[in-house]
């Protein structure tokens, strides 16, 4: 299992993508998708809608449980994989490229200095497996 460079991650197991500019791209990582096993629905606001940093903005439901998703970042939603709708199981198959959830346009892009590198979250998931 190995963690994208160039991606910014959360304890909570998301990961934002800068793209352009103040706009970032966010998903769950493959950790994550791996826990939860099959994923069967993904509920996520629409575009326009604010989110703030630490923040739950939406709820994956798996076979396994339902948990929430956290924001990396604060700011505008931007857009919205609109075809997680249809086939949340491109979070299992693809949790990096066609699995991400929605894009957000940041009101204030330091945030990112408090995310952890590929490294980082790679040491704080070999800690959260050792329990």
């Amino acid at each position: 299992m190995g963690f994208p460079d160039g991606l910014k991650y959360t304890k909570e197991h998301e990961w934002a993508k800068v793209m352009n500019g103040n706009e970032v791209r966010i998903g769950i990582t493959d950790y994550a998708q791996k826990e939860l096993g099959d994923i069967v629905f993904i509920d996520i606001p629409s575009a326009g809608t604010e989110v703030e940093q630490g923040n739950a903005f939406g709820v994956i439901e798996s076979v396994k449980a339902v948990s929430d998703l956290y924001s990396p970042v604060t700011g505008k939603i931007s857009s919205v994989n609109e075809k997680l709708q249809d086939a949340p199981e491109l979070v299992n198959n693809d949790p990096y490229g066609e699995g991400w959830m929605l894009a957000v346009t940041m009101s204030d892009s330091s945030q990112l200095n408090s995310l952890m590198d590929a490294a980082a979250y790679t040491a704080y998931v070999e800690e959260v497996k050792k329990g």
